[in-house]
């Protein structure tokens, strides 16, 4: 696949121009759906990215569209083509969340809130397993193995040397007391974290326990922001059996708006690393 094309990015846009031309002909997912003698949840999961979109597909929702410029025709239907290929996380296997790292691979910049454990893309690799052990009891080592592999790949996001992702991470408390692995592995973690937070395009803050009540209280969240105006943020929480996706500018927005007030709440990015320095200091007594 050439490095450029990203199948879960091409699907998203793809999906919108497909639902832009459908309410500019004034239809409605049910009315395209019943046309196509299809259900309406394909129309959904097609508009919304979330289902691979066959060129058939494009060619019959054009027809429903009556769009007659070809050039128009031609440029979404290599956008299917596109859509279809495989991105490089493929090559793992099935990925529970393979819908999040196609967003993730082609991010501009990520907020993070996690009240539970360090973020993937700042864990090691020994805390990384650890997590993933215990969070999985009954995933076979190899699976295992499979998982680190890709959240060490995924990584490598934060290390390029053009164009990295642009990180902000706030961590409560409990993401650095709870010790995952053993205090050696938490050790190396926490001190992980310190160099990590160094970059210039990372920024780490966390919410001691004494802040009290604050607007994360509800959960892990994530937002996601591209470098094509044309993609819409996205805010990803993330489930046991399936994953949420919010994409609607409201909500967007909402979360927005919360996380500022995590970040105006926790400790600013001195102060935080040096909280996080303390507490890797009594991982190594």
């Amino acid at each position: 696949m050439a490095s450029n094309v990203n199948p879960t990015v091409r699907r998203r846009r793809l999906g919108q121009e497909l639902r832009r031309l459908r309410e500019l002909k004034g239809m409605t997912a049910e009315e395209v759906a019943e046309r196509l003698l299809v259900s309406q949840s394909k129309i959904s999961r097609l508009e919304n990215g979330r289902r691979s979109i066959s060129q058939r597909d494009v060619r019959d929702l054009c027809g429903v569209y009556e769009v007659e410029d070809h050039r128009i025709v031609d440029s979404l239907m290599q956008m299917a083509k596109d859509s279809r290929q495989q991105g490089w996380w493929h090559s793992f296997g099935d990925i529970p969340y393979s819908v999040y790292i196609g967003l993730e691979t082609d991010a501009a910049s990520l907020r993070i809130y996690d009240p539970q454990v360090v973020p993937g893309l700042l864990q090691t690799r020994g805390y990384a397993e650890a997590l993933i052990n215990g969070a999985l009891p009954e995933t076979v080592s190899q699976d295992i193995e499979k998982r680190v592999q890709v959240r060490m790949r995924r990584q490598e996001r934060i290390q390029a040397p053009e164009n990295p992702l642009r990180l902000w991470t706030v961590l409560d408390e409990a993401a650095l007391r709870r010790t995952v692995g053993g205090k050696n592995v938490m050790r190396e973690q926490l001190e992980h974290l310190v160099e990590q937070s160094q970059l210039p395009h990372v920024t780490v803050q966390v919410i001691p326990f004494d802040m009290g009540a604050h607007p994360g209280l509800n959960g892990q969240y994530a937002i996601l922001e591209f470098p094509d105006a044309a993609d819409s943020s996205v805010v990803y929480i993330e489930g046991v059996t399936s994953d949420l996706y919010l994409e609607k500018a409201n909500d967007v927005q909402k979360y927005s708006v919360m996380y500022e007030h995590l970040r105006a709440q926790a400790l600013n990015v001195d102060q935080s690393r040096q909280f996080i320095s303390d507490i890797a200091k009594e991982y190594a007594r």
